[in-house]
């Protein structure tokens, strides 16, 4: 298939890569392509199609909210969809308000801006915001600022604000060091808080861009003892993480930590619609309330904010989620033995696995997301019927909830097959 005259493609360098195969379908965890073959979506559609495609409660759902209301603007008005998701969403973070947006960059944007005005109207000089390296936490320009410094955002460098980085103390299976490694971070960390400090803001348990880089959950519960021992604020970026990714319904549960904040967005509507949301304590939200400053008010806003459509698929999602828990909370056993039986080839390095997310690196030169075997890899597995994204040499599967033992079992065998190949 050719490159459509039109179309300008995400993350993608035409010169290096093959044209676009063209989806005419997409049930369950299978992907249709026009020439009639099928592919098992193994990565989820870039990790939003959460309990499969098409699933049918959800598309009902839409379809039901459609005939009754569309869209309304959010600033004047409310609607029962969105009331209803804001109570369910606090009960299941702890945190009273939530914010719409449209994305999860704008997810973590807004987080950031209410972390940060919520100093200013206090009359706080808390300036600093500190971040782990290895971070990414979207491609506008506050999220860029605060993820690390690479391919995604050279070109903007001296656009970007500074932070203060902490080294992130990654770990795989048989990982001997990883102790040692967590208290260089805390120590750190400790160090960089003598700082007056806005906020901190982490990917909890998993780093996704990074190469699905995974710390442990104690690590994190160390993190968050720390910044909200000091005053500073507590920022997770659940955009990945978030609704079962992890074995728990959101990965800061996993670990035991209450945010200050949270950003939520890709498997919020099960994939269906773009929708984001932001979670704040109701302690940050009363900072932005005044009577006799209007510039206290959060000046924040998106044309479709709270749209009733994405508000009514995350409601059957979330009915999905809490309907059947064993999806999520028993995946992490599925992956172990398959994983543990391809952690023996000689190829695999840092075999590691956190809930759904299973993922290991090819000891085929520099870990880096420019690595061309990624491509080799894609290229192998799409002819073997399973669709995969390297994160250049780093291997991953991050399925949807309603793959089957079969489908998981030949996404394995794709890898087991590419492996021996290379």
């Amino acid at each position: 298939m050719a490159w459509h005259p039109h179309l300008w493609h995400p993350i993608t360098q035409v010169a290096r890569s093959d044209a676009p195969q063209r989806v005419v379908r997409a049930q369950g965890s299978l992907l249709q392509l026009e020439d009639g073959r099928e592919l098992i979506d193994a990565i989820s559609s870039w990790w939003v199609t959460l309990h499969g495609h098409a699933e049918p409660s959800i598309a009902e759902a839409i379809g039901r909210q459609a005939q009754q209301l569309e869209q309304v603007i959010f600033a004047n008005f409310s609607h029962s969809p969105a009331e209803q998701l804001a109570s369910r969403l606090s009960a299941l973070t702890g945190l009273e308000r939530l914010f719409f947006s449209d994305n999860g960059s704008s997810a973590v944007e807004v987080a950031l801006k209410m972390a940060w005005q919520w100093w200013r109207n206090q009359g706080s000089e808390r300036r600093q915001l500190i971040a782990f390296e290895g971070a990414y936490h979207g491609d506008t320009f506050g999220a860029m600022a605060v993820g690390d410094r690479s391919v995604f955002t050279e070109a903007f460098e001296d656009l970007l604000f500074d932070v203060t980085r902490l080294p992130w103390p990654a770990t795989h299976w048989g990982d001997e060091q990883v102790e040692e490694r967590e208290a260089a971070a805390l120590a750190v960390l400790s160090e960089a808080l003598q700082t007056p400090t806005a906020a901190l803001i982490v990917e909890p348990l998993i780093q996704g861009a990074a190469g699905m880089r995974m710390v442990r959950p104690q690590f994190l519960k160390a993190v968050a003892e720390l910044v909200q021992s000091s005053g500073a604020l507590l920022i997770a970026d659940e955009v990945m993480t978030g609704f079962g990714r992890t074995g728990a319904v959101f990965a800061c549960q996993r670990a035991g930590i209450q945010p200050d904040l949270v950003a939520l967005s890709k498997g919020l509507t099960g994939g269906f619609l773009p929708m984001a949301v932001t979670m704040a304590s109701e302690r940050i939200y009363a900072g932005f309330i005044s009577e006799s400053e209007p510039t206290a008010t959060f000046f924040h806003g998106h044309s479709f904010t709270a749209n009733p459509l994405g508000c009514a698929a995350a409601l059957a999602s979330l009915d999905l989620l809490e309907a059947n828990p064993e999806r999520y909370s028993g995946f992490e056993a599925r992956h172990q033995p398959h994983l543990t039986a391809l952690s023996n080839h000689p190829k695999v390095l840092h075999a590691r696995c956190t809930g759904t997310v299973a993922a290991f690196e090819l000891d085929a030169g520099e870990t880096s997301y420019l690595n061309p075997i990624g491509k080799t890899v894609q290229r192998h597995c799409i002819e073997q019927g399973v669709y995969l994204r390297p994160l250049g040499n780093v291997v991953y599967l991050l399925p949807p909830l309603c793959t089957s033992d079969a489908q998981l079992e030949q996404c394995y065998e794709a890898l087991r097959s590419c492996l021996d190949q290379l």
